[in-house]
């Protein structure tokens, strides 16, 4: 990590790495505060780059891109963790990068994570590292069925991920082994997703977000609920793991930490993502300060103050095959607040937007979602809609 700790003040210009929607959120607040922003991303036409003062235009491993992204900014950050580690690293020598490139090390590989987290004091599923078919075979008894097997690097949203529920699941499965090793998770049999964001500037200063609960639909986020459904014990417990993560990975920057509730009460740490989170876009209208609001400010090095939630909220995500049918209903919901991304292709099962509905009544609004007609409604399976 980089040890000089600068405050970055309005007027300086803040680069972002990735030009999608997480870019284009943060640059807004940064807009909004005064900044300046430059991004990098192969499209000219990120969602990002619509609204960046200057836009490189190239990969993210292009060395000389990266040199023109340090001369232009005051600091850097990034909006996704699918960046070469050795080009970061490369970059963090040049440049102001106060969250290094360590924590994306870590967290580009489920085999660190997990060994990070475990470090950390949290528990995480029983699993095994595969390299080969045979380790699934020698792991998968005493793992039990059903098993998950993920390939270490690369996967989201559900991909690069296979469920073995029988033996004869085995021989397709292994097909992910040709990407690399891969860990074998045991299936935990939750009652609720949960995620936690927590927020960390070079100084130490933390803060956190409510915890949420989160709904998905063919292992996509639909639905985030604020503030999860769950007991205030729940909610503490999910808090301090959270805490104890950040810390141990000296965290700067916006770290969201998704998690597995049981019917027992416990935690198990999924997956954690190393800046703003689509299950954080709540954030913008239903607390006094949003997750792009606490980024900004603390890869700044500015003082975090706390979020409070304000008001309790639903936040649906838009798909390429909801833009259609929301374009319709935008006169019949005036209490919604609708946020698209500028994409240019709808395409199915493409995130183009969201919308966040703020709340007294959280079981009737989770019903006039499910009766818009936007989004379909589908039954609940084990913890998770399929």
């Amino acid at each position: 990590m980089t040890l000089n700790k600068k405050t970055i003040l309005p007027g300086q210009t803040i680069g972002i790495i990735g030009g999608g929607q997480l870019g284009r959120m943060m640059a807004l607040d940064a807009k909004a505060r005064g900044f300046r922003v430059a991004v990098l991303d192969p499209s000219p036409h990120s969602p990002c780059a619509q609204v960046a003062d200057y836009v490189i235009t190239a990969g993210f491993d292009q060395y000389d891109a990266l040199y023109r992204l340090a001369e232009e900014c005051d600091v850097i950050t990034y909006e996704f963790e699918n960046i070469d580690y050795e080009a970061l690293k490369w970059l963090s020598e040049r440049a102001y990068l106060p969250q290094g490139a360590e924590l994306i090390r870590i967290t580009q590989d489920r085999i660190m994570e997990k060994e990070a987290l475990t470090l950390a004091g949290v528990e995480v599923a029983p699993y095994a590292v595969i390299k080969q078919q045979k380790d699934i075979y020698d792991n998968i008894e005493k793992l039990g069925y059903p098993v998950v097997l993920k390939t270490t690097r690369g996967g989201y949203d559900g991909k690069g991920q296979y469920v073995i529920r029988e033996a004869g699941d085995i021989d397709e499965a292994a097909a992910l082994l040709e990407n690399g090793p891969c860990v074998l998770e045991k299936w935990i049999p939750f009652e609720k997703e949960l995620s936690v964001i927590v927020t960390r500037n070079p100084d130490g200063q933390q803060t956190n977000f409510p915890v949420v609960e989160n709904i998905h639909v063919d292992n996509i986020l639909h639905e985030t609920i604020a503030p999860a459904r769950v007991s205030e014990v729940t909610a503490e417990k999910a808090i301090g793991m959270a805490t104890r993560i950040s810390e141990t990975l000296d965290l700067v920057g916006t770290l969201a930490i998704e998690m597995f509730l049981t019917a027992d009460g416990d935690i198990y740490i999924n997956e954690l993502a190393p800046r703003p989170h689509n299950s954080g876009h709540y954030s913008i209208e239903a607390c006094d300060f949003s997750q792009f609001a606490q980024h900004v400010k603390a890869v700044c090095n500015w003082p975090l103050v706390q979020p409070t939630l304000l008001k309790n909220a639903v936040m649906v995500n838009l798909l390429g095959e909801h833009i259609e049918p929301i374009m319709k209903a935008v006169p019949k919901h005036p209490d919604w607040f609708i946020h698209l991304y500028g994409k240019d292709v709808p395409k199915p099962k493409r995130k183009m937007g969201h919308v966040t509905i703020l709340t007294n009544d959280m079981d009737e609004t989770l019903s006039n979602i499910n009766e818009a007609g936007i989004w379909k409604v589908q039954e609940k399976i084990g913890g998770r809609l399929v």
